[in-house]
């Protein structure tokens, strides 16, 4: 295997890294908080398991944005992994919709708990207690403990290459 070294002229690493990462495939989901410090939702790629023991997840957010800032105040947040029937949400969440619709929870279907983070129905959710917080670059990294789980899917609403995409099983050829 021959490594290449990267030329002087090469683009910037910035630029290098988003091209790179369009690449990778991502699950959906629109992480939402409520709490004293407001009821707010968005759409996010960048959300994994952390460990089983104990059940924990990470979610990254733009530091600058209102989600982080509710999310650090409330101390709580709600992943909801989205099927690709529910395309529409994730738009919606993504703030595509705020002009003319600007509560994003206006009409939307949700399982709303005192004291929990609204879970959306027809989602797959983690309730989650945020147990560590983090400033890195532009964003800042909720570790949250699991407190609860719901819901089921099947077909999850994937992100690549700035697009919303589906899965389909791959066919085994056994010849």
């Amino acid at each position: 295997m021959t490594c290449q070294q990267p030329s002087e002229h090469t683009m910037d690493v910035r630029g290098a890294y988003l091209s790179h990462m369009r690449q990778v495939a991502n699950s959906v989901a629109v992480v939402t908080t409520d709490g004293d410090c407001g009821l707010h939702g968005a759409t996010v790629s960048a959300f994994c398991s952390v460990s089983a023991d104990p059940p924990t997840l990470l979610v990254c957010l733009n530091a600058n944005s209102r989600i982080a800032r509710s999310v650090s105040g409330n101390g709580k947040f709600c992943i909801n992994v989205l099927s690709q029937e529910l395309r529409y949400m994730a738009e919606r969440f993504a703030g595509n919709q705020d002009a003319e619709l600007p509560d994003r929870f206006d009409g939307i279907d949700c399982v709303h708990p005192v004291g929990l983070c609204p879970a959306i129905s027809n989602a797959l959710s983690f309730q989650c207690d945020v147990v560590h917080e983090n400033l890195s670059g532009s964003h800042r990294i909720f570790i949250g403990a699991v407190t609860g789980m719901d819901g089921q899917i099947t077909q999850p609403l994937i992100y690549l290459d700035r697009t919303f995409r589906s899965i389909s099983p791959m066919t085994v050829n056994t010849n």
